[in-house]
This record gives C-alpha cells, structure tokens and sequence, in this order.
C-alpha cells in the first residue's frame, strides 16, 4: 500500500513538471511572435473654446483600430487612455480606457463613435446606458453628429 502511495504521488509529480513545461513553451512562442505593424496612422486634434483633444489611431490589416487619445477639458482633469475599436460603414465605433488626473488608481471606460465624413472624424453623442457595470450606446437610439462639439482634423503625428 506504501509503495502505491509513493508510485501515486511520483507520477503525479511527472504530470505537474510536464504541464509546467508545455506552460513555458507557449509561453517562449508567444514572446518571440513580434506585433502586427500598423498599416497606417493618423493623427487628429479637436478644438473647442478652451478644449483640446488630441487623437492618434492605428489601423491594422484586420480593421481593427486602436490608438491613444488625451482630453484637456477646461475645469476638468485631463483625461489620458486608449481607444479600441472598428469602423462599421463610415463609423468608427471605440472604447475609451482612460485615467483621469494623475490618479492613476482607477480607469474609467466609455464607448465612443466616431463619424468620418472626409478627412474629418466626428465625435458622436449618444444615449448611454449601464449594464452589469459596462457602458455601452443604447440599442435603437440614434447617434446624433450633427449637434457636436468635437471635430476632429488631420493633423501631422509628433511622436513623444
């Protein structure tokens, strides 16, 4: 009976390195897979009164969008995150993860849509809704691009 224990417990022990092993493997193959390269970048800024928006989007093989986007809203703390996203038709349809101030604590997420109507992108206004703690549009509910305050132009990317 001790000498099943023993056996038990030595095989167990092989299967558990074993695992480990194969871990590291994928592990080492993920690393040494280098990052898809955008196929373009674009940068834009919006100005209105006394705010500014900077944008910066990268467009992948895929249509997959992402991209960095800093928000200086006067009376506000500025807001600095990421935008994800995709273009469905002419709109680019994103999630913003952002902190807001220097607290870098707590990240907020907000969805975001983007008209582009040129080579102008158009920060939409929609009804926004909660749900299980996820923001998301509202269903049926129109995303109004018309009576907005950011516009967005193209501007020439300054890498910091």
């Amino acid at each position: 009976m001790k000498n099943l224990s023993l056996f038990c417990l030595l095989l167990t022990s092989i299967g558990f390195a074993s695992c480990k092993n194969n871990q590291s493997e994928k592990v080492d193959k993920a690393a040494k897979v280098p990052a898809e390269k955008p196929i373009s970048v674009g940068c834009y800024k919006a100005i209105y009164e006394e705010d500014t928006l900077d944008l910066k989007i990268n467009t992948f093989k895929n249509g997959e969008i992402t991209g960095d986007m800093n928000m200086a809203i006067s009376n506000m703390p500025k807001k600095v995150g990421e935008i994800a996203g995709e273009f469905r038709g002419d709109t680019l349809f994103a999630s913003y993860t952002f902190i807001q101030g220097g607290y870098k604590k707590k990240t907020y997420k907000n969805p975001m849509a983007f008209l582009k109507r040129g080579d102008e992108l158009i920060l939409g206004n929609g009804q926004i809704q909660i749900t299980l703690g996820a923001s998301h549009f509202v269903k049926g509910e129109p995303i109004d691009f018309e009576k907005v305050k950011y516009k967005f132009t193209p501007v020439d990317c300054v890498d910091q």
